[in-house]
C-alpha cells in the first residue's frame, strides 16, 4: 500500500525531459529484497511449481534479448527493468499478499490514488492547468506531467476496474455503495485524460466484468453508468467539444488520421520490419530507437509536443511503437512475445478457472478484480507498452492477478472470528 501511495508524489525529471528512477522504483526493490530475506531466513520454497513456472517463463526472451543488446548498458538496464515489471514485483505481491483482506486493502488502494489523481486531473482541465492538447492546456495527467500523458489514465483505470469488481462482489451493502460511487466518479478523469486507449480497455475490462457476475447485476449497472453518462453530460456539460472530437476520432484511425496515428501506425510497422531482420530473438532489449529510423517511413515524424502542467514546450523523442506487443516481438522476438504472453495467458486463464469455482460466494469481488486487470492489461497493451512512473503500478497489478491465478491462499476459507467463552464467575448473555 505504502508502495502504491508513493505514486502520488510528482516524478522527477530525467534524460529528455521524461520521468526518471522514483520513489516507488526504491521501494519496490526494497519489497523484493524482503521478500528474498523472508525466504532465505524460512529456509523454504516460497513459490509453488507452477507459480514459479509462470512467472519465471519470460525471464528466457528477456536474458537471451539483453544478451543481444546493442550495448552492455543498454542490456543491464532494460534486463533490470523487465524483470522488476513483470517477474520481481509480481512475485513480491504474491508472496507478500497473505489472504483476501489483504488483496482487497491493496485493491482499495488503488481506488484511493486513482481518486487523488483523478481529482487532480480535473481541477487541471477545470482551470487549464493541464498538459496541453490542440492548443489548450487542459488534458488530465495528475502529477504524471505532458511526458507521461497516460500515467494518470492508466491510474484511472485501474481505480475504475477494482471499484467495479468490488461493487459486484458479495460484500456489505455500504462497501457495495461506496464502490459504486467510487467507480462513476473515475469515469469522469478518465473521460478528460483523452487516451482513447485506455477508454476502450476500461470499456472490454468492466463489460466482461459484468458479463462474469451475472446478467441481472449487468443490467443494473449498465442502467446506473447510463443516468450517469445523461446527468454529466446533459447536466453538467462534461461532453465538451474537444471530448466529442476525441471520441469520434476513435473510428477515424484509418479514413483520416491524425499525426500521432500516424506515427503510431509507421513505429508499428518500424517494429514489424525489426523483427523480420532477427525473427528468433529480436534486436535486443532498448534497440528499437537505434533501429527506428532503418526501418520507419518518412511520414513518422522526429518527435511529438509536449507543454503545459508546470512543463515548458518541449519535443519528446518517440523511442518506442506504443504496442507492447510490437515492441516485444521487435526487441525480443517471437521467443520474448511467446514467453511473455503465455505468462499473461496463463493468469487469465487460471484466474478465470478460480472465479467460476467462487461466483456469487465469497472471494468472488477478488476474482473479479484480478481479472478485470488482465483483460485491461492485455487490450491496453495494444495501444502503449512499458515505461513512466505509473509502470511500477502496472507489476502491482500484475501481482495481484498472479495471486489469485497461482496462490492457495486465494482459495482458502475465511478463518471465523472464535466467539470468547466466560470465564468462571462471568455471566453468559
Amino acid at each position: 500500500m505504502a508502495l502504491v501511495a508513493l505514486l502520488a508524489l510528482p516524478a522527477p525529471p530525467g534524460e529528455n525531459g521524461s520521468a526518471g528512477g522514483t520513489a516507488a522504483d526504491a521501494v519496490s526493490a526494497l519489497v523484493v529484497l524482503w521478500c528474498v530475506v523472508r525466504a532465505v531466513r524460512g529456509a523454504h520454497r516460497p513459490l509453488t511449481r507452477t507459480a514459479a513456472v509462470v512467472l519465471g517463463l519470460p525471464v528466457i526472451g528477456i536474458a537471451v534479448a539483453a544478451v543481444g543488446a546493442s550495448t552492455a548498458s543498454a542490456g543491464v538496464t532494460g534486463l533490470v527493468r523487465y524483470l522488476q515489471i513483470f517477474v520481481l514485483v509480481p512475485a513480491a505481491v504474491l508472496l507478500l499478499v497473505r489472504d483476501r483482506r489483504d488483496f482487497r486493502l491493496v485493491a482499495w488502494s488503488l481506488v484511493g490514488l486513482a481518486l487523488f489523481q483523478g481529482a487532480l486531473g480535473v481541477h487541471q482541465y477545470v482551470t487549464g492547468t493541464g498538459a496541453s492538447y490542440m492548443g489548450s492546456d487542459v488534458r488530465a495527467v495528475g502529477t504524471f506531467g505532458p511526458t507521461d500523458v497516460m500515467g494518470m489514465a492508466t491510474v484511472v483505470s485501474y481505480g475504475v476496474v477494482c471499484a467495479l469488481a468490488l461493487a459486484l462482489g458479495p460484500a456489505s451493502a455500504r462497501q457495495r455503495q461506496a464502490a459504486v460511487v467510487c467507480a462513476l466518479l473515475l469515469v469522469v478523469p478518465l473521460a478528460l485524460s483523452f487516451s482513447r486507449g485506455a477508454w476502450i480497455a476500461t470499456v472490454v475490462a468492466c463489460g466482461a466484468q459484468l458479463g462474469l457476475a451475472g446478467v441481472r447485476r449487468a443490467l443494473r449497472a449498465l442502467a446506473a453508468v447510463t443516468a450517469a453518462a445523461v446527468v454529466l453530460v446533459g447536466g453538467f456539460g462534461i461532453g465538451t467539444q474537444l471530448l466529442q472530437d476525441r471520441i469520434s476520432s476513435i473510428t477515424q484511425v484509418t479514413d483520416a488520421p491524425d499525426q500521432s496515428v500516424t506515427d503510431r501506425y509507421t513505429m508499428w510497422a518500424a517494429a514489424v520490419d525489426m523483427w523480420k531482420d532477427e525473427p528468433v530473438s529480436g534486436v535486443g532489449l532498448k534497440a528499437f530507437p537505434d533501429h527506428r529510423d532503418s526501418h520507419a517511413s518518412l511520414a513518422l515524424s522526429s518527435a511529438s509536443d509536449t507543454a503545459g502542467a508546470g512543463v515548458g514546450f518541449s519535443r519528446q523523442p518517440l523511442l518506442s511503437p506504443h504496442n507492447m506487443y510490437l515492441l516485444v516481438l521487435g526487441e525480443q522476438g517471437l521467443l520474448g512475445l511467446c514467453t511473455l504472453v503465455g505468462s499473461w495467458a496463463a493468469f487469465l486463464l487460471l484466474g478465470l478457472r478460480r472465479l467460476a469455482r467462487v461466483r456469487g460466494r465469497s472471494g468472488a469481488d477478488c476474482a473479479l478484480v484480478a481479472c478485470g486487470l488482465m483483460l485491461w492489461q492485455l487490450v491496453d497493451f495494444s495501444y502503449a507498452d512499458i515505461g513512466g512512473p505509473s509502470t511500477v503500478l502496472t507489476a502491482v497489478a500484475l501481482g495481484l492477478v498472479a495471486w489469485w491465478s497461482l496462490s492457495g491462499r486465494a482459495l482458502a476459507a475465511p478463518v471465523p472470528v472464535p466467539t470468547p467463552v466466560p470465564g468462571p464467575g462471568e455471566v453468559s448473555r
